[in-house]
Order: structure tokens, then C-alpha cells, then sequence
């Protein structure tokens, strides 16, 4: 309300189309610039003040919003899956876009997502570039497995992957020059991608325990399923806890159902699945261990309590023993188990919050 000049910008990586709309006359600016920094910030200085700017989330990433933020402009990002569209529009352009964002702007209806810093950006980087090597694994290992189906050649000898399994695929010779070709170069992009995943292993758990992040995982850690990475990983992804509740932190990962209600009927459907892609895995993978039985835990989990603080370690103990007897009443209740983790998933979620907040919150004072 206390802004004359709202702008939406409509950024691309080699264009940027502003709009800018006059609070007072009405009268509707149009440009097109570069992504330069310097020129955008040139033509908004032009504008009559104060002026607040938008832009949606996307690849060009977070550095206008930083720019223009140090310059002492206000500018918010918007989360584009929340941006209201009206339902008979039919003509989509860069130009429409930045008007339809001004005008959204100015009604105060921009669901904004957190700017992180530089640092925090980095190391979520290196989180999503460990996911990437994960799935970049399990791709490489699948070809050297269905090379040798196709050649009718099966492992007997127990697990796979293991140290035994390995020594025993580096045995394998074929009487074709092209398939042992085919075949060494799949194995060395098994063992490629093992040794850059061991570099980012090793960085985040550097990171993990040296960092800003440090308490949060700590504390995280005294959950069940929640390790190093999977508690560095929720940290980062996440960033501050303290702007949700324990009912709010699920919906923000989308592990909430569905609902399509309207007057008596209410119906409700699937997880949401909307918000954190990467958070949501994690907690689903971790729920999973917590059907178990609790009686006895982990030399690893003892080692983390030890690690943490006695609040952190007296309520992760809680939950755990909640959240194993709620795995158990859903097995009494016939659940699906894929069900079942998802639930656990969402309550893990608050758990999460609980501990993170605080540990937050403690490390402010």
C-alpha cells in the first residue's frame, strides 16, 4: 500500500520484459531490456517511487532478486504453480505475463518463495547435484545388469552390488571384441560414477557438521532413517523452519491429500505432491524405517543421540516410539504399506519441524 509503481518482470536468459503500472495516473510503462543488471536497475530507478518489483521463480535463478534487493528495491519471487491465471485466457505472452504479474502485485495475491543466500543456494546445489549422481548410478549399473541378461548371464551369488558381486563382474569375458568393448566401457561408468558420488558424500558430510547447518542436522539426526545426508539434505531444502507450524510443514511438501469437496460431499484423493520433490523422497525413504521394531536401537542412531543435545535426543526418542506404534495400527488396520509410509512420511514431517525449530531457535539466542 505504500508502493506508487509495481513491476512485473518477465525474465528470460537473453531478454527482460518489464511492465511497470503507475498507481496514481494508471499509465502502463512497457520495455524490453537485457538480463544486465545494471540496465534493469537503470530503468526502474527511472520510475516514479517507490517502487516494488516481481519476478517468477525460474531458472535464471535468484542474482536479480539479490541485485535489486542491495540496490534497496523492494522485490519479491513468485512461486509460478500459485500464480492465479484466469480460465478463458487463451493468449499467453512475455508481454501479458509481466502485466498479469503487476496487476497480481498490486492485488498482494504473490505466494513469494525464499530468497536464500548465495551460500545456502551452494550448498542446496550440492544436494540436488548428489540426488543426480544417485540417478545417474542406478542408470549405469541397470545397463551393465541388462548387457549381461541379454547375454543369458545371471549373479547366484547373493546380493548384488556388494564387494563380491563387483569382483565377479570384473571376471566376466566375452569372445566378441564389440561386446567386451560395450561391456568394460558400462563397468567403468559404474565405477565413475561410485567415485563422484563418494566426492559429494564426502562434501556434504564436511558441510554437515561444519556449517550453519550443523544443529539442524544434529538434531535431525535423532530421528530413525534420518542420517547424515537425508538430515543435510532436509536441512537445506527446507532453509528456515520456523516460518511453518507441524500442520503446515506438511502441506508445504505435499504429503497432504488431495480434496475435491463442495457442499455435503467432500472427497479426497492422492497426496497433493505439490512444494519439494527432493524433501518429500527423503521423508518417504525414512518413514520406511520406522516399521521396525524399536526395542533395540542402532549402534549408529546411540552414536547421533550422543552427537545431540538431551532435548533433541529425549523427543527424537518420542517420536520414534510414536511413529513405530503408528506403523503398527496401520498394519492392524490392513493399510497398504506404500500408504502407510506415506502417512508415517507426513507425520515424520512434523516431527522434523519440531526438532529443527527449536534447534533453530536455540541457535539465535
Amino acid at each position: 500500500m505504500f508502493e506508487r509503481t509495481h513491476v512485473g518482470l518477465d525474465v528470460h536468459a537473453l531478454t527482460v520484459v518489464a511492465c511497470a503500472i503507475d498507481g496514481q495516473t494508471g499509465e502502463i510503462l512497457r520495455a524490453r531490456l537485457t538480463p544486465d543488471h545494471h540496465e534493469i536497475l537503470a530503468w526502474i530507478e527511472a520510475l516514479p517511487g517507490p517502487c516494488r518489483i516481481v519476478y517468477e521463480a525460474g531458472p535464471t535463478g535468484f542474482p536479480l532478486a539479490r541485485a535489486l534487493r542491495a540496490a534497496g528495491i523492494d522485490c519479491v519471487v513468485a512461486a509460478p504453480s500459485k500464480l492465479q491465471r484466469p480460465p478463458g485466457e487463451r493468449v499467453k505472452t512475455d508481454r501479458n505475463d509481466a502485466l498479469h504479474l503487476a496487476r497480481l502485485l498490486i492485488l498482494d495475491q504473490i505466494t513469494e518463495v525464499i530468497v536464500p543466500s548465495p551460500e545456502q543456494e551452494a550448498a542446496r546445489d550440492l544436494v540436488r547435484a548428489r540426488e543426480d549422481i544417485r540417478g545417474d548410478l542406478m542408470r549405469a549399473r541397470h545397463r551393465v545388469s541388462k548387457l549381461l541378461l541379454r547375454q543369458n548371464i545371471r549373479y547366484t551369488g547373493g546380493k548384488t552390488w556388494t564387494q563380491d558381486h563387483l569382483a565377479w563382474l570384473y571376471r566376466q569375458r566375452f569372445g566378441s571384441p564389440a561386446l567386451q568393448l560395450t561391456y568394460d566401457l558400462a563397468l567403468e561408468s559404474v565405477a565413475e560414477t561410485l567415485a563422484r558420488r563418494g566426492r559429494a558424500d564426502q562434501a556434504i558430510r564436511t558441510m554437515a557438521y561444519d556449517s550453519e547447518y550443523t544443529p539442524v542436522v544434529r538434531a535431525l539426526e535423532c530421528l530413525r532413517g534420518v542420517s547424515t545426508l537425508t538430515a543435510f539434505g532436509l536441512a537445506v531444502e527446507v532453509g528456515d523452519w520456523n516460518r511453518f507450524t507441524g500442520r503446515t510443514i506438511g502441506a508445504y511438501l505435499g504429503l497432504v491429500p488431495s480434496e475435491n469437496s463442495s457442499g455435503q460431499h467432500r472427497s479426497q484423493g492422492a497426496i497433493t505432491k505439490t512444494g519439494n520433490t527432493h524433501a518429500r523422497r527423503l521423508l518417504v525413504e525414512a518413514a520406511w524405517h520406522h516399521r521396525r521394531s524399536y526395542t533395540h536401537p542402532s549402534a549408529a542412531l546411540r552414536a547421533r543421540w550422543d552427537a545431540a543435545t538431551p532435548w533433541a535426543k529425549a523427543r527424537g526418542q518420542t517420536g520414534n516410539r510414536r511413529l513405530h506404534e503408528r506403523w503398527l495400527s496401520y498394519q492392524e488396520r490392513k493399510k497398504r504399506p506404500v500408504v502407510a509410509a506415506v502417512a508415517i512420511a507426513r507425520e515424520l514431517a512434523g516431527w522434523c519441524w519440531s526438532l529443527a525449530s527449536q534447534a533453530q531457535q536455540t541457535q539465535l539466542l
